[in-house]
């Protein structure tokens, strides 16, 4: 392969260059949006120009692997939290974790931690063995073959973010039971947190998807 190095980026030559398939032109909504959300654009134009060199490839396959190892690490922390609180009793009166609501809520977590777990560790595996030309290979058909390929990238964030989500909405259903006016006031505070947090990155979420569409 012929190509040019410069700083931080690698340009491949027009004659290496494969081009773009006419079957990942054609994108329906729901694909752009997980494009987003698998790749951080709503198309496959800068991804598929990184299949074009092993070096590019090497980048964002160290970067999904990155993300995944995270998501693995956030999943056990979740698992074992959750573990603990379906399994055990509250040490104190005041703080009652063991209502049907936030129990089944924490059992619901202990699942998709799990869910995640296993998606992700496979979704590495998968990436650690795949290589740019079967990449190129399993993208070219479009349909099915991309869905399941954004999917593998997803569905582990899919499903951490849902134990997460479990995981809180058990905490301040327990922390409003309880008839501690301490409690009270730290799961408000923790609520507000929550909100402002998630109010943000959805802002920037949806911020940076409409900044591609202008």
């Amino acid at each position: 392969m012929t190509y040019l190095r410069l700083p931080f980026k690698l340009y491949v030559t027009a004659h290496d260059e494969k081009p773009f398939p006419e079957a990942l032109r054609r994108a329906s909504p729901l694909m752009r949006v997980l494009y987003f959300l698998a790749l951080g654009r709503p198309d496959l134009d800068d991804h598929w120009k990184s299949l074009q060199s092993e070096q590019a490839f090497e980048t964002v396959r160290s970067k999904l692997c990155s993300i995944l190892a995270s998501i693995i690490t956030t999943a056990s922390v979740l698992l074992a939290l959750s573990g603990v609180f379906v399994t055990t009793g509250s040490p104190v009166s005041y703080f009652d974790y063991t209502s049907p609501a936030p129990h089944c809520l924490f059992f619901i977590s202990l699942m998709l931690a799990m869910l995640a777990m296993l998606t992700s560790g496979s979704s590495m595996i998968r990436w650690l063995h795949s290589d740019r030309h079967w990449t190129q290979e399993q993208l070219k058909p479009g349909s099915y073959f991309v869905l399941s390929y954004l999917l593998s990238i997803v569905m582990p964030m899919f499903f951490v973010i849902l134990s997460l989500h479990c995981f809180i909405f058990a905490m301040l259903i327990a922390g409003f039971s309880s008839q501690s006016v301490i409690c009270h006031a730290i799961t408000v505070l923790w609520m507000v947190t929550y909100i402002v947090n998630v109010g943000i990155i959805l802002m920037e979420t949806i911020w940076k998807y409409t900044r591609y569409h202008q």
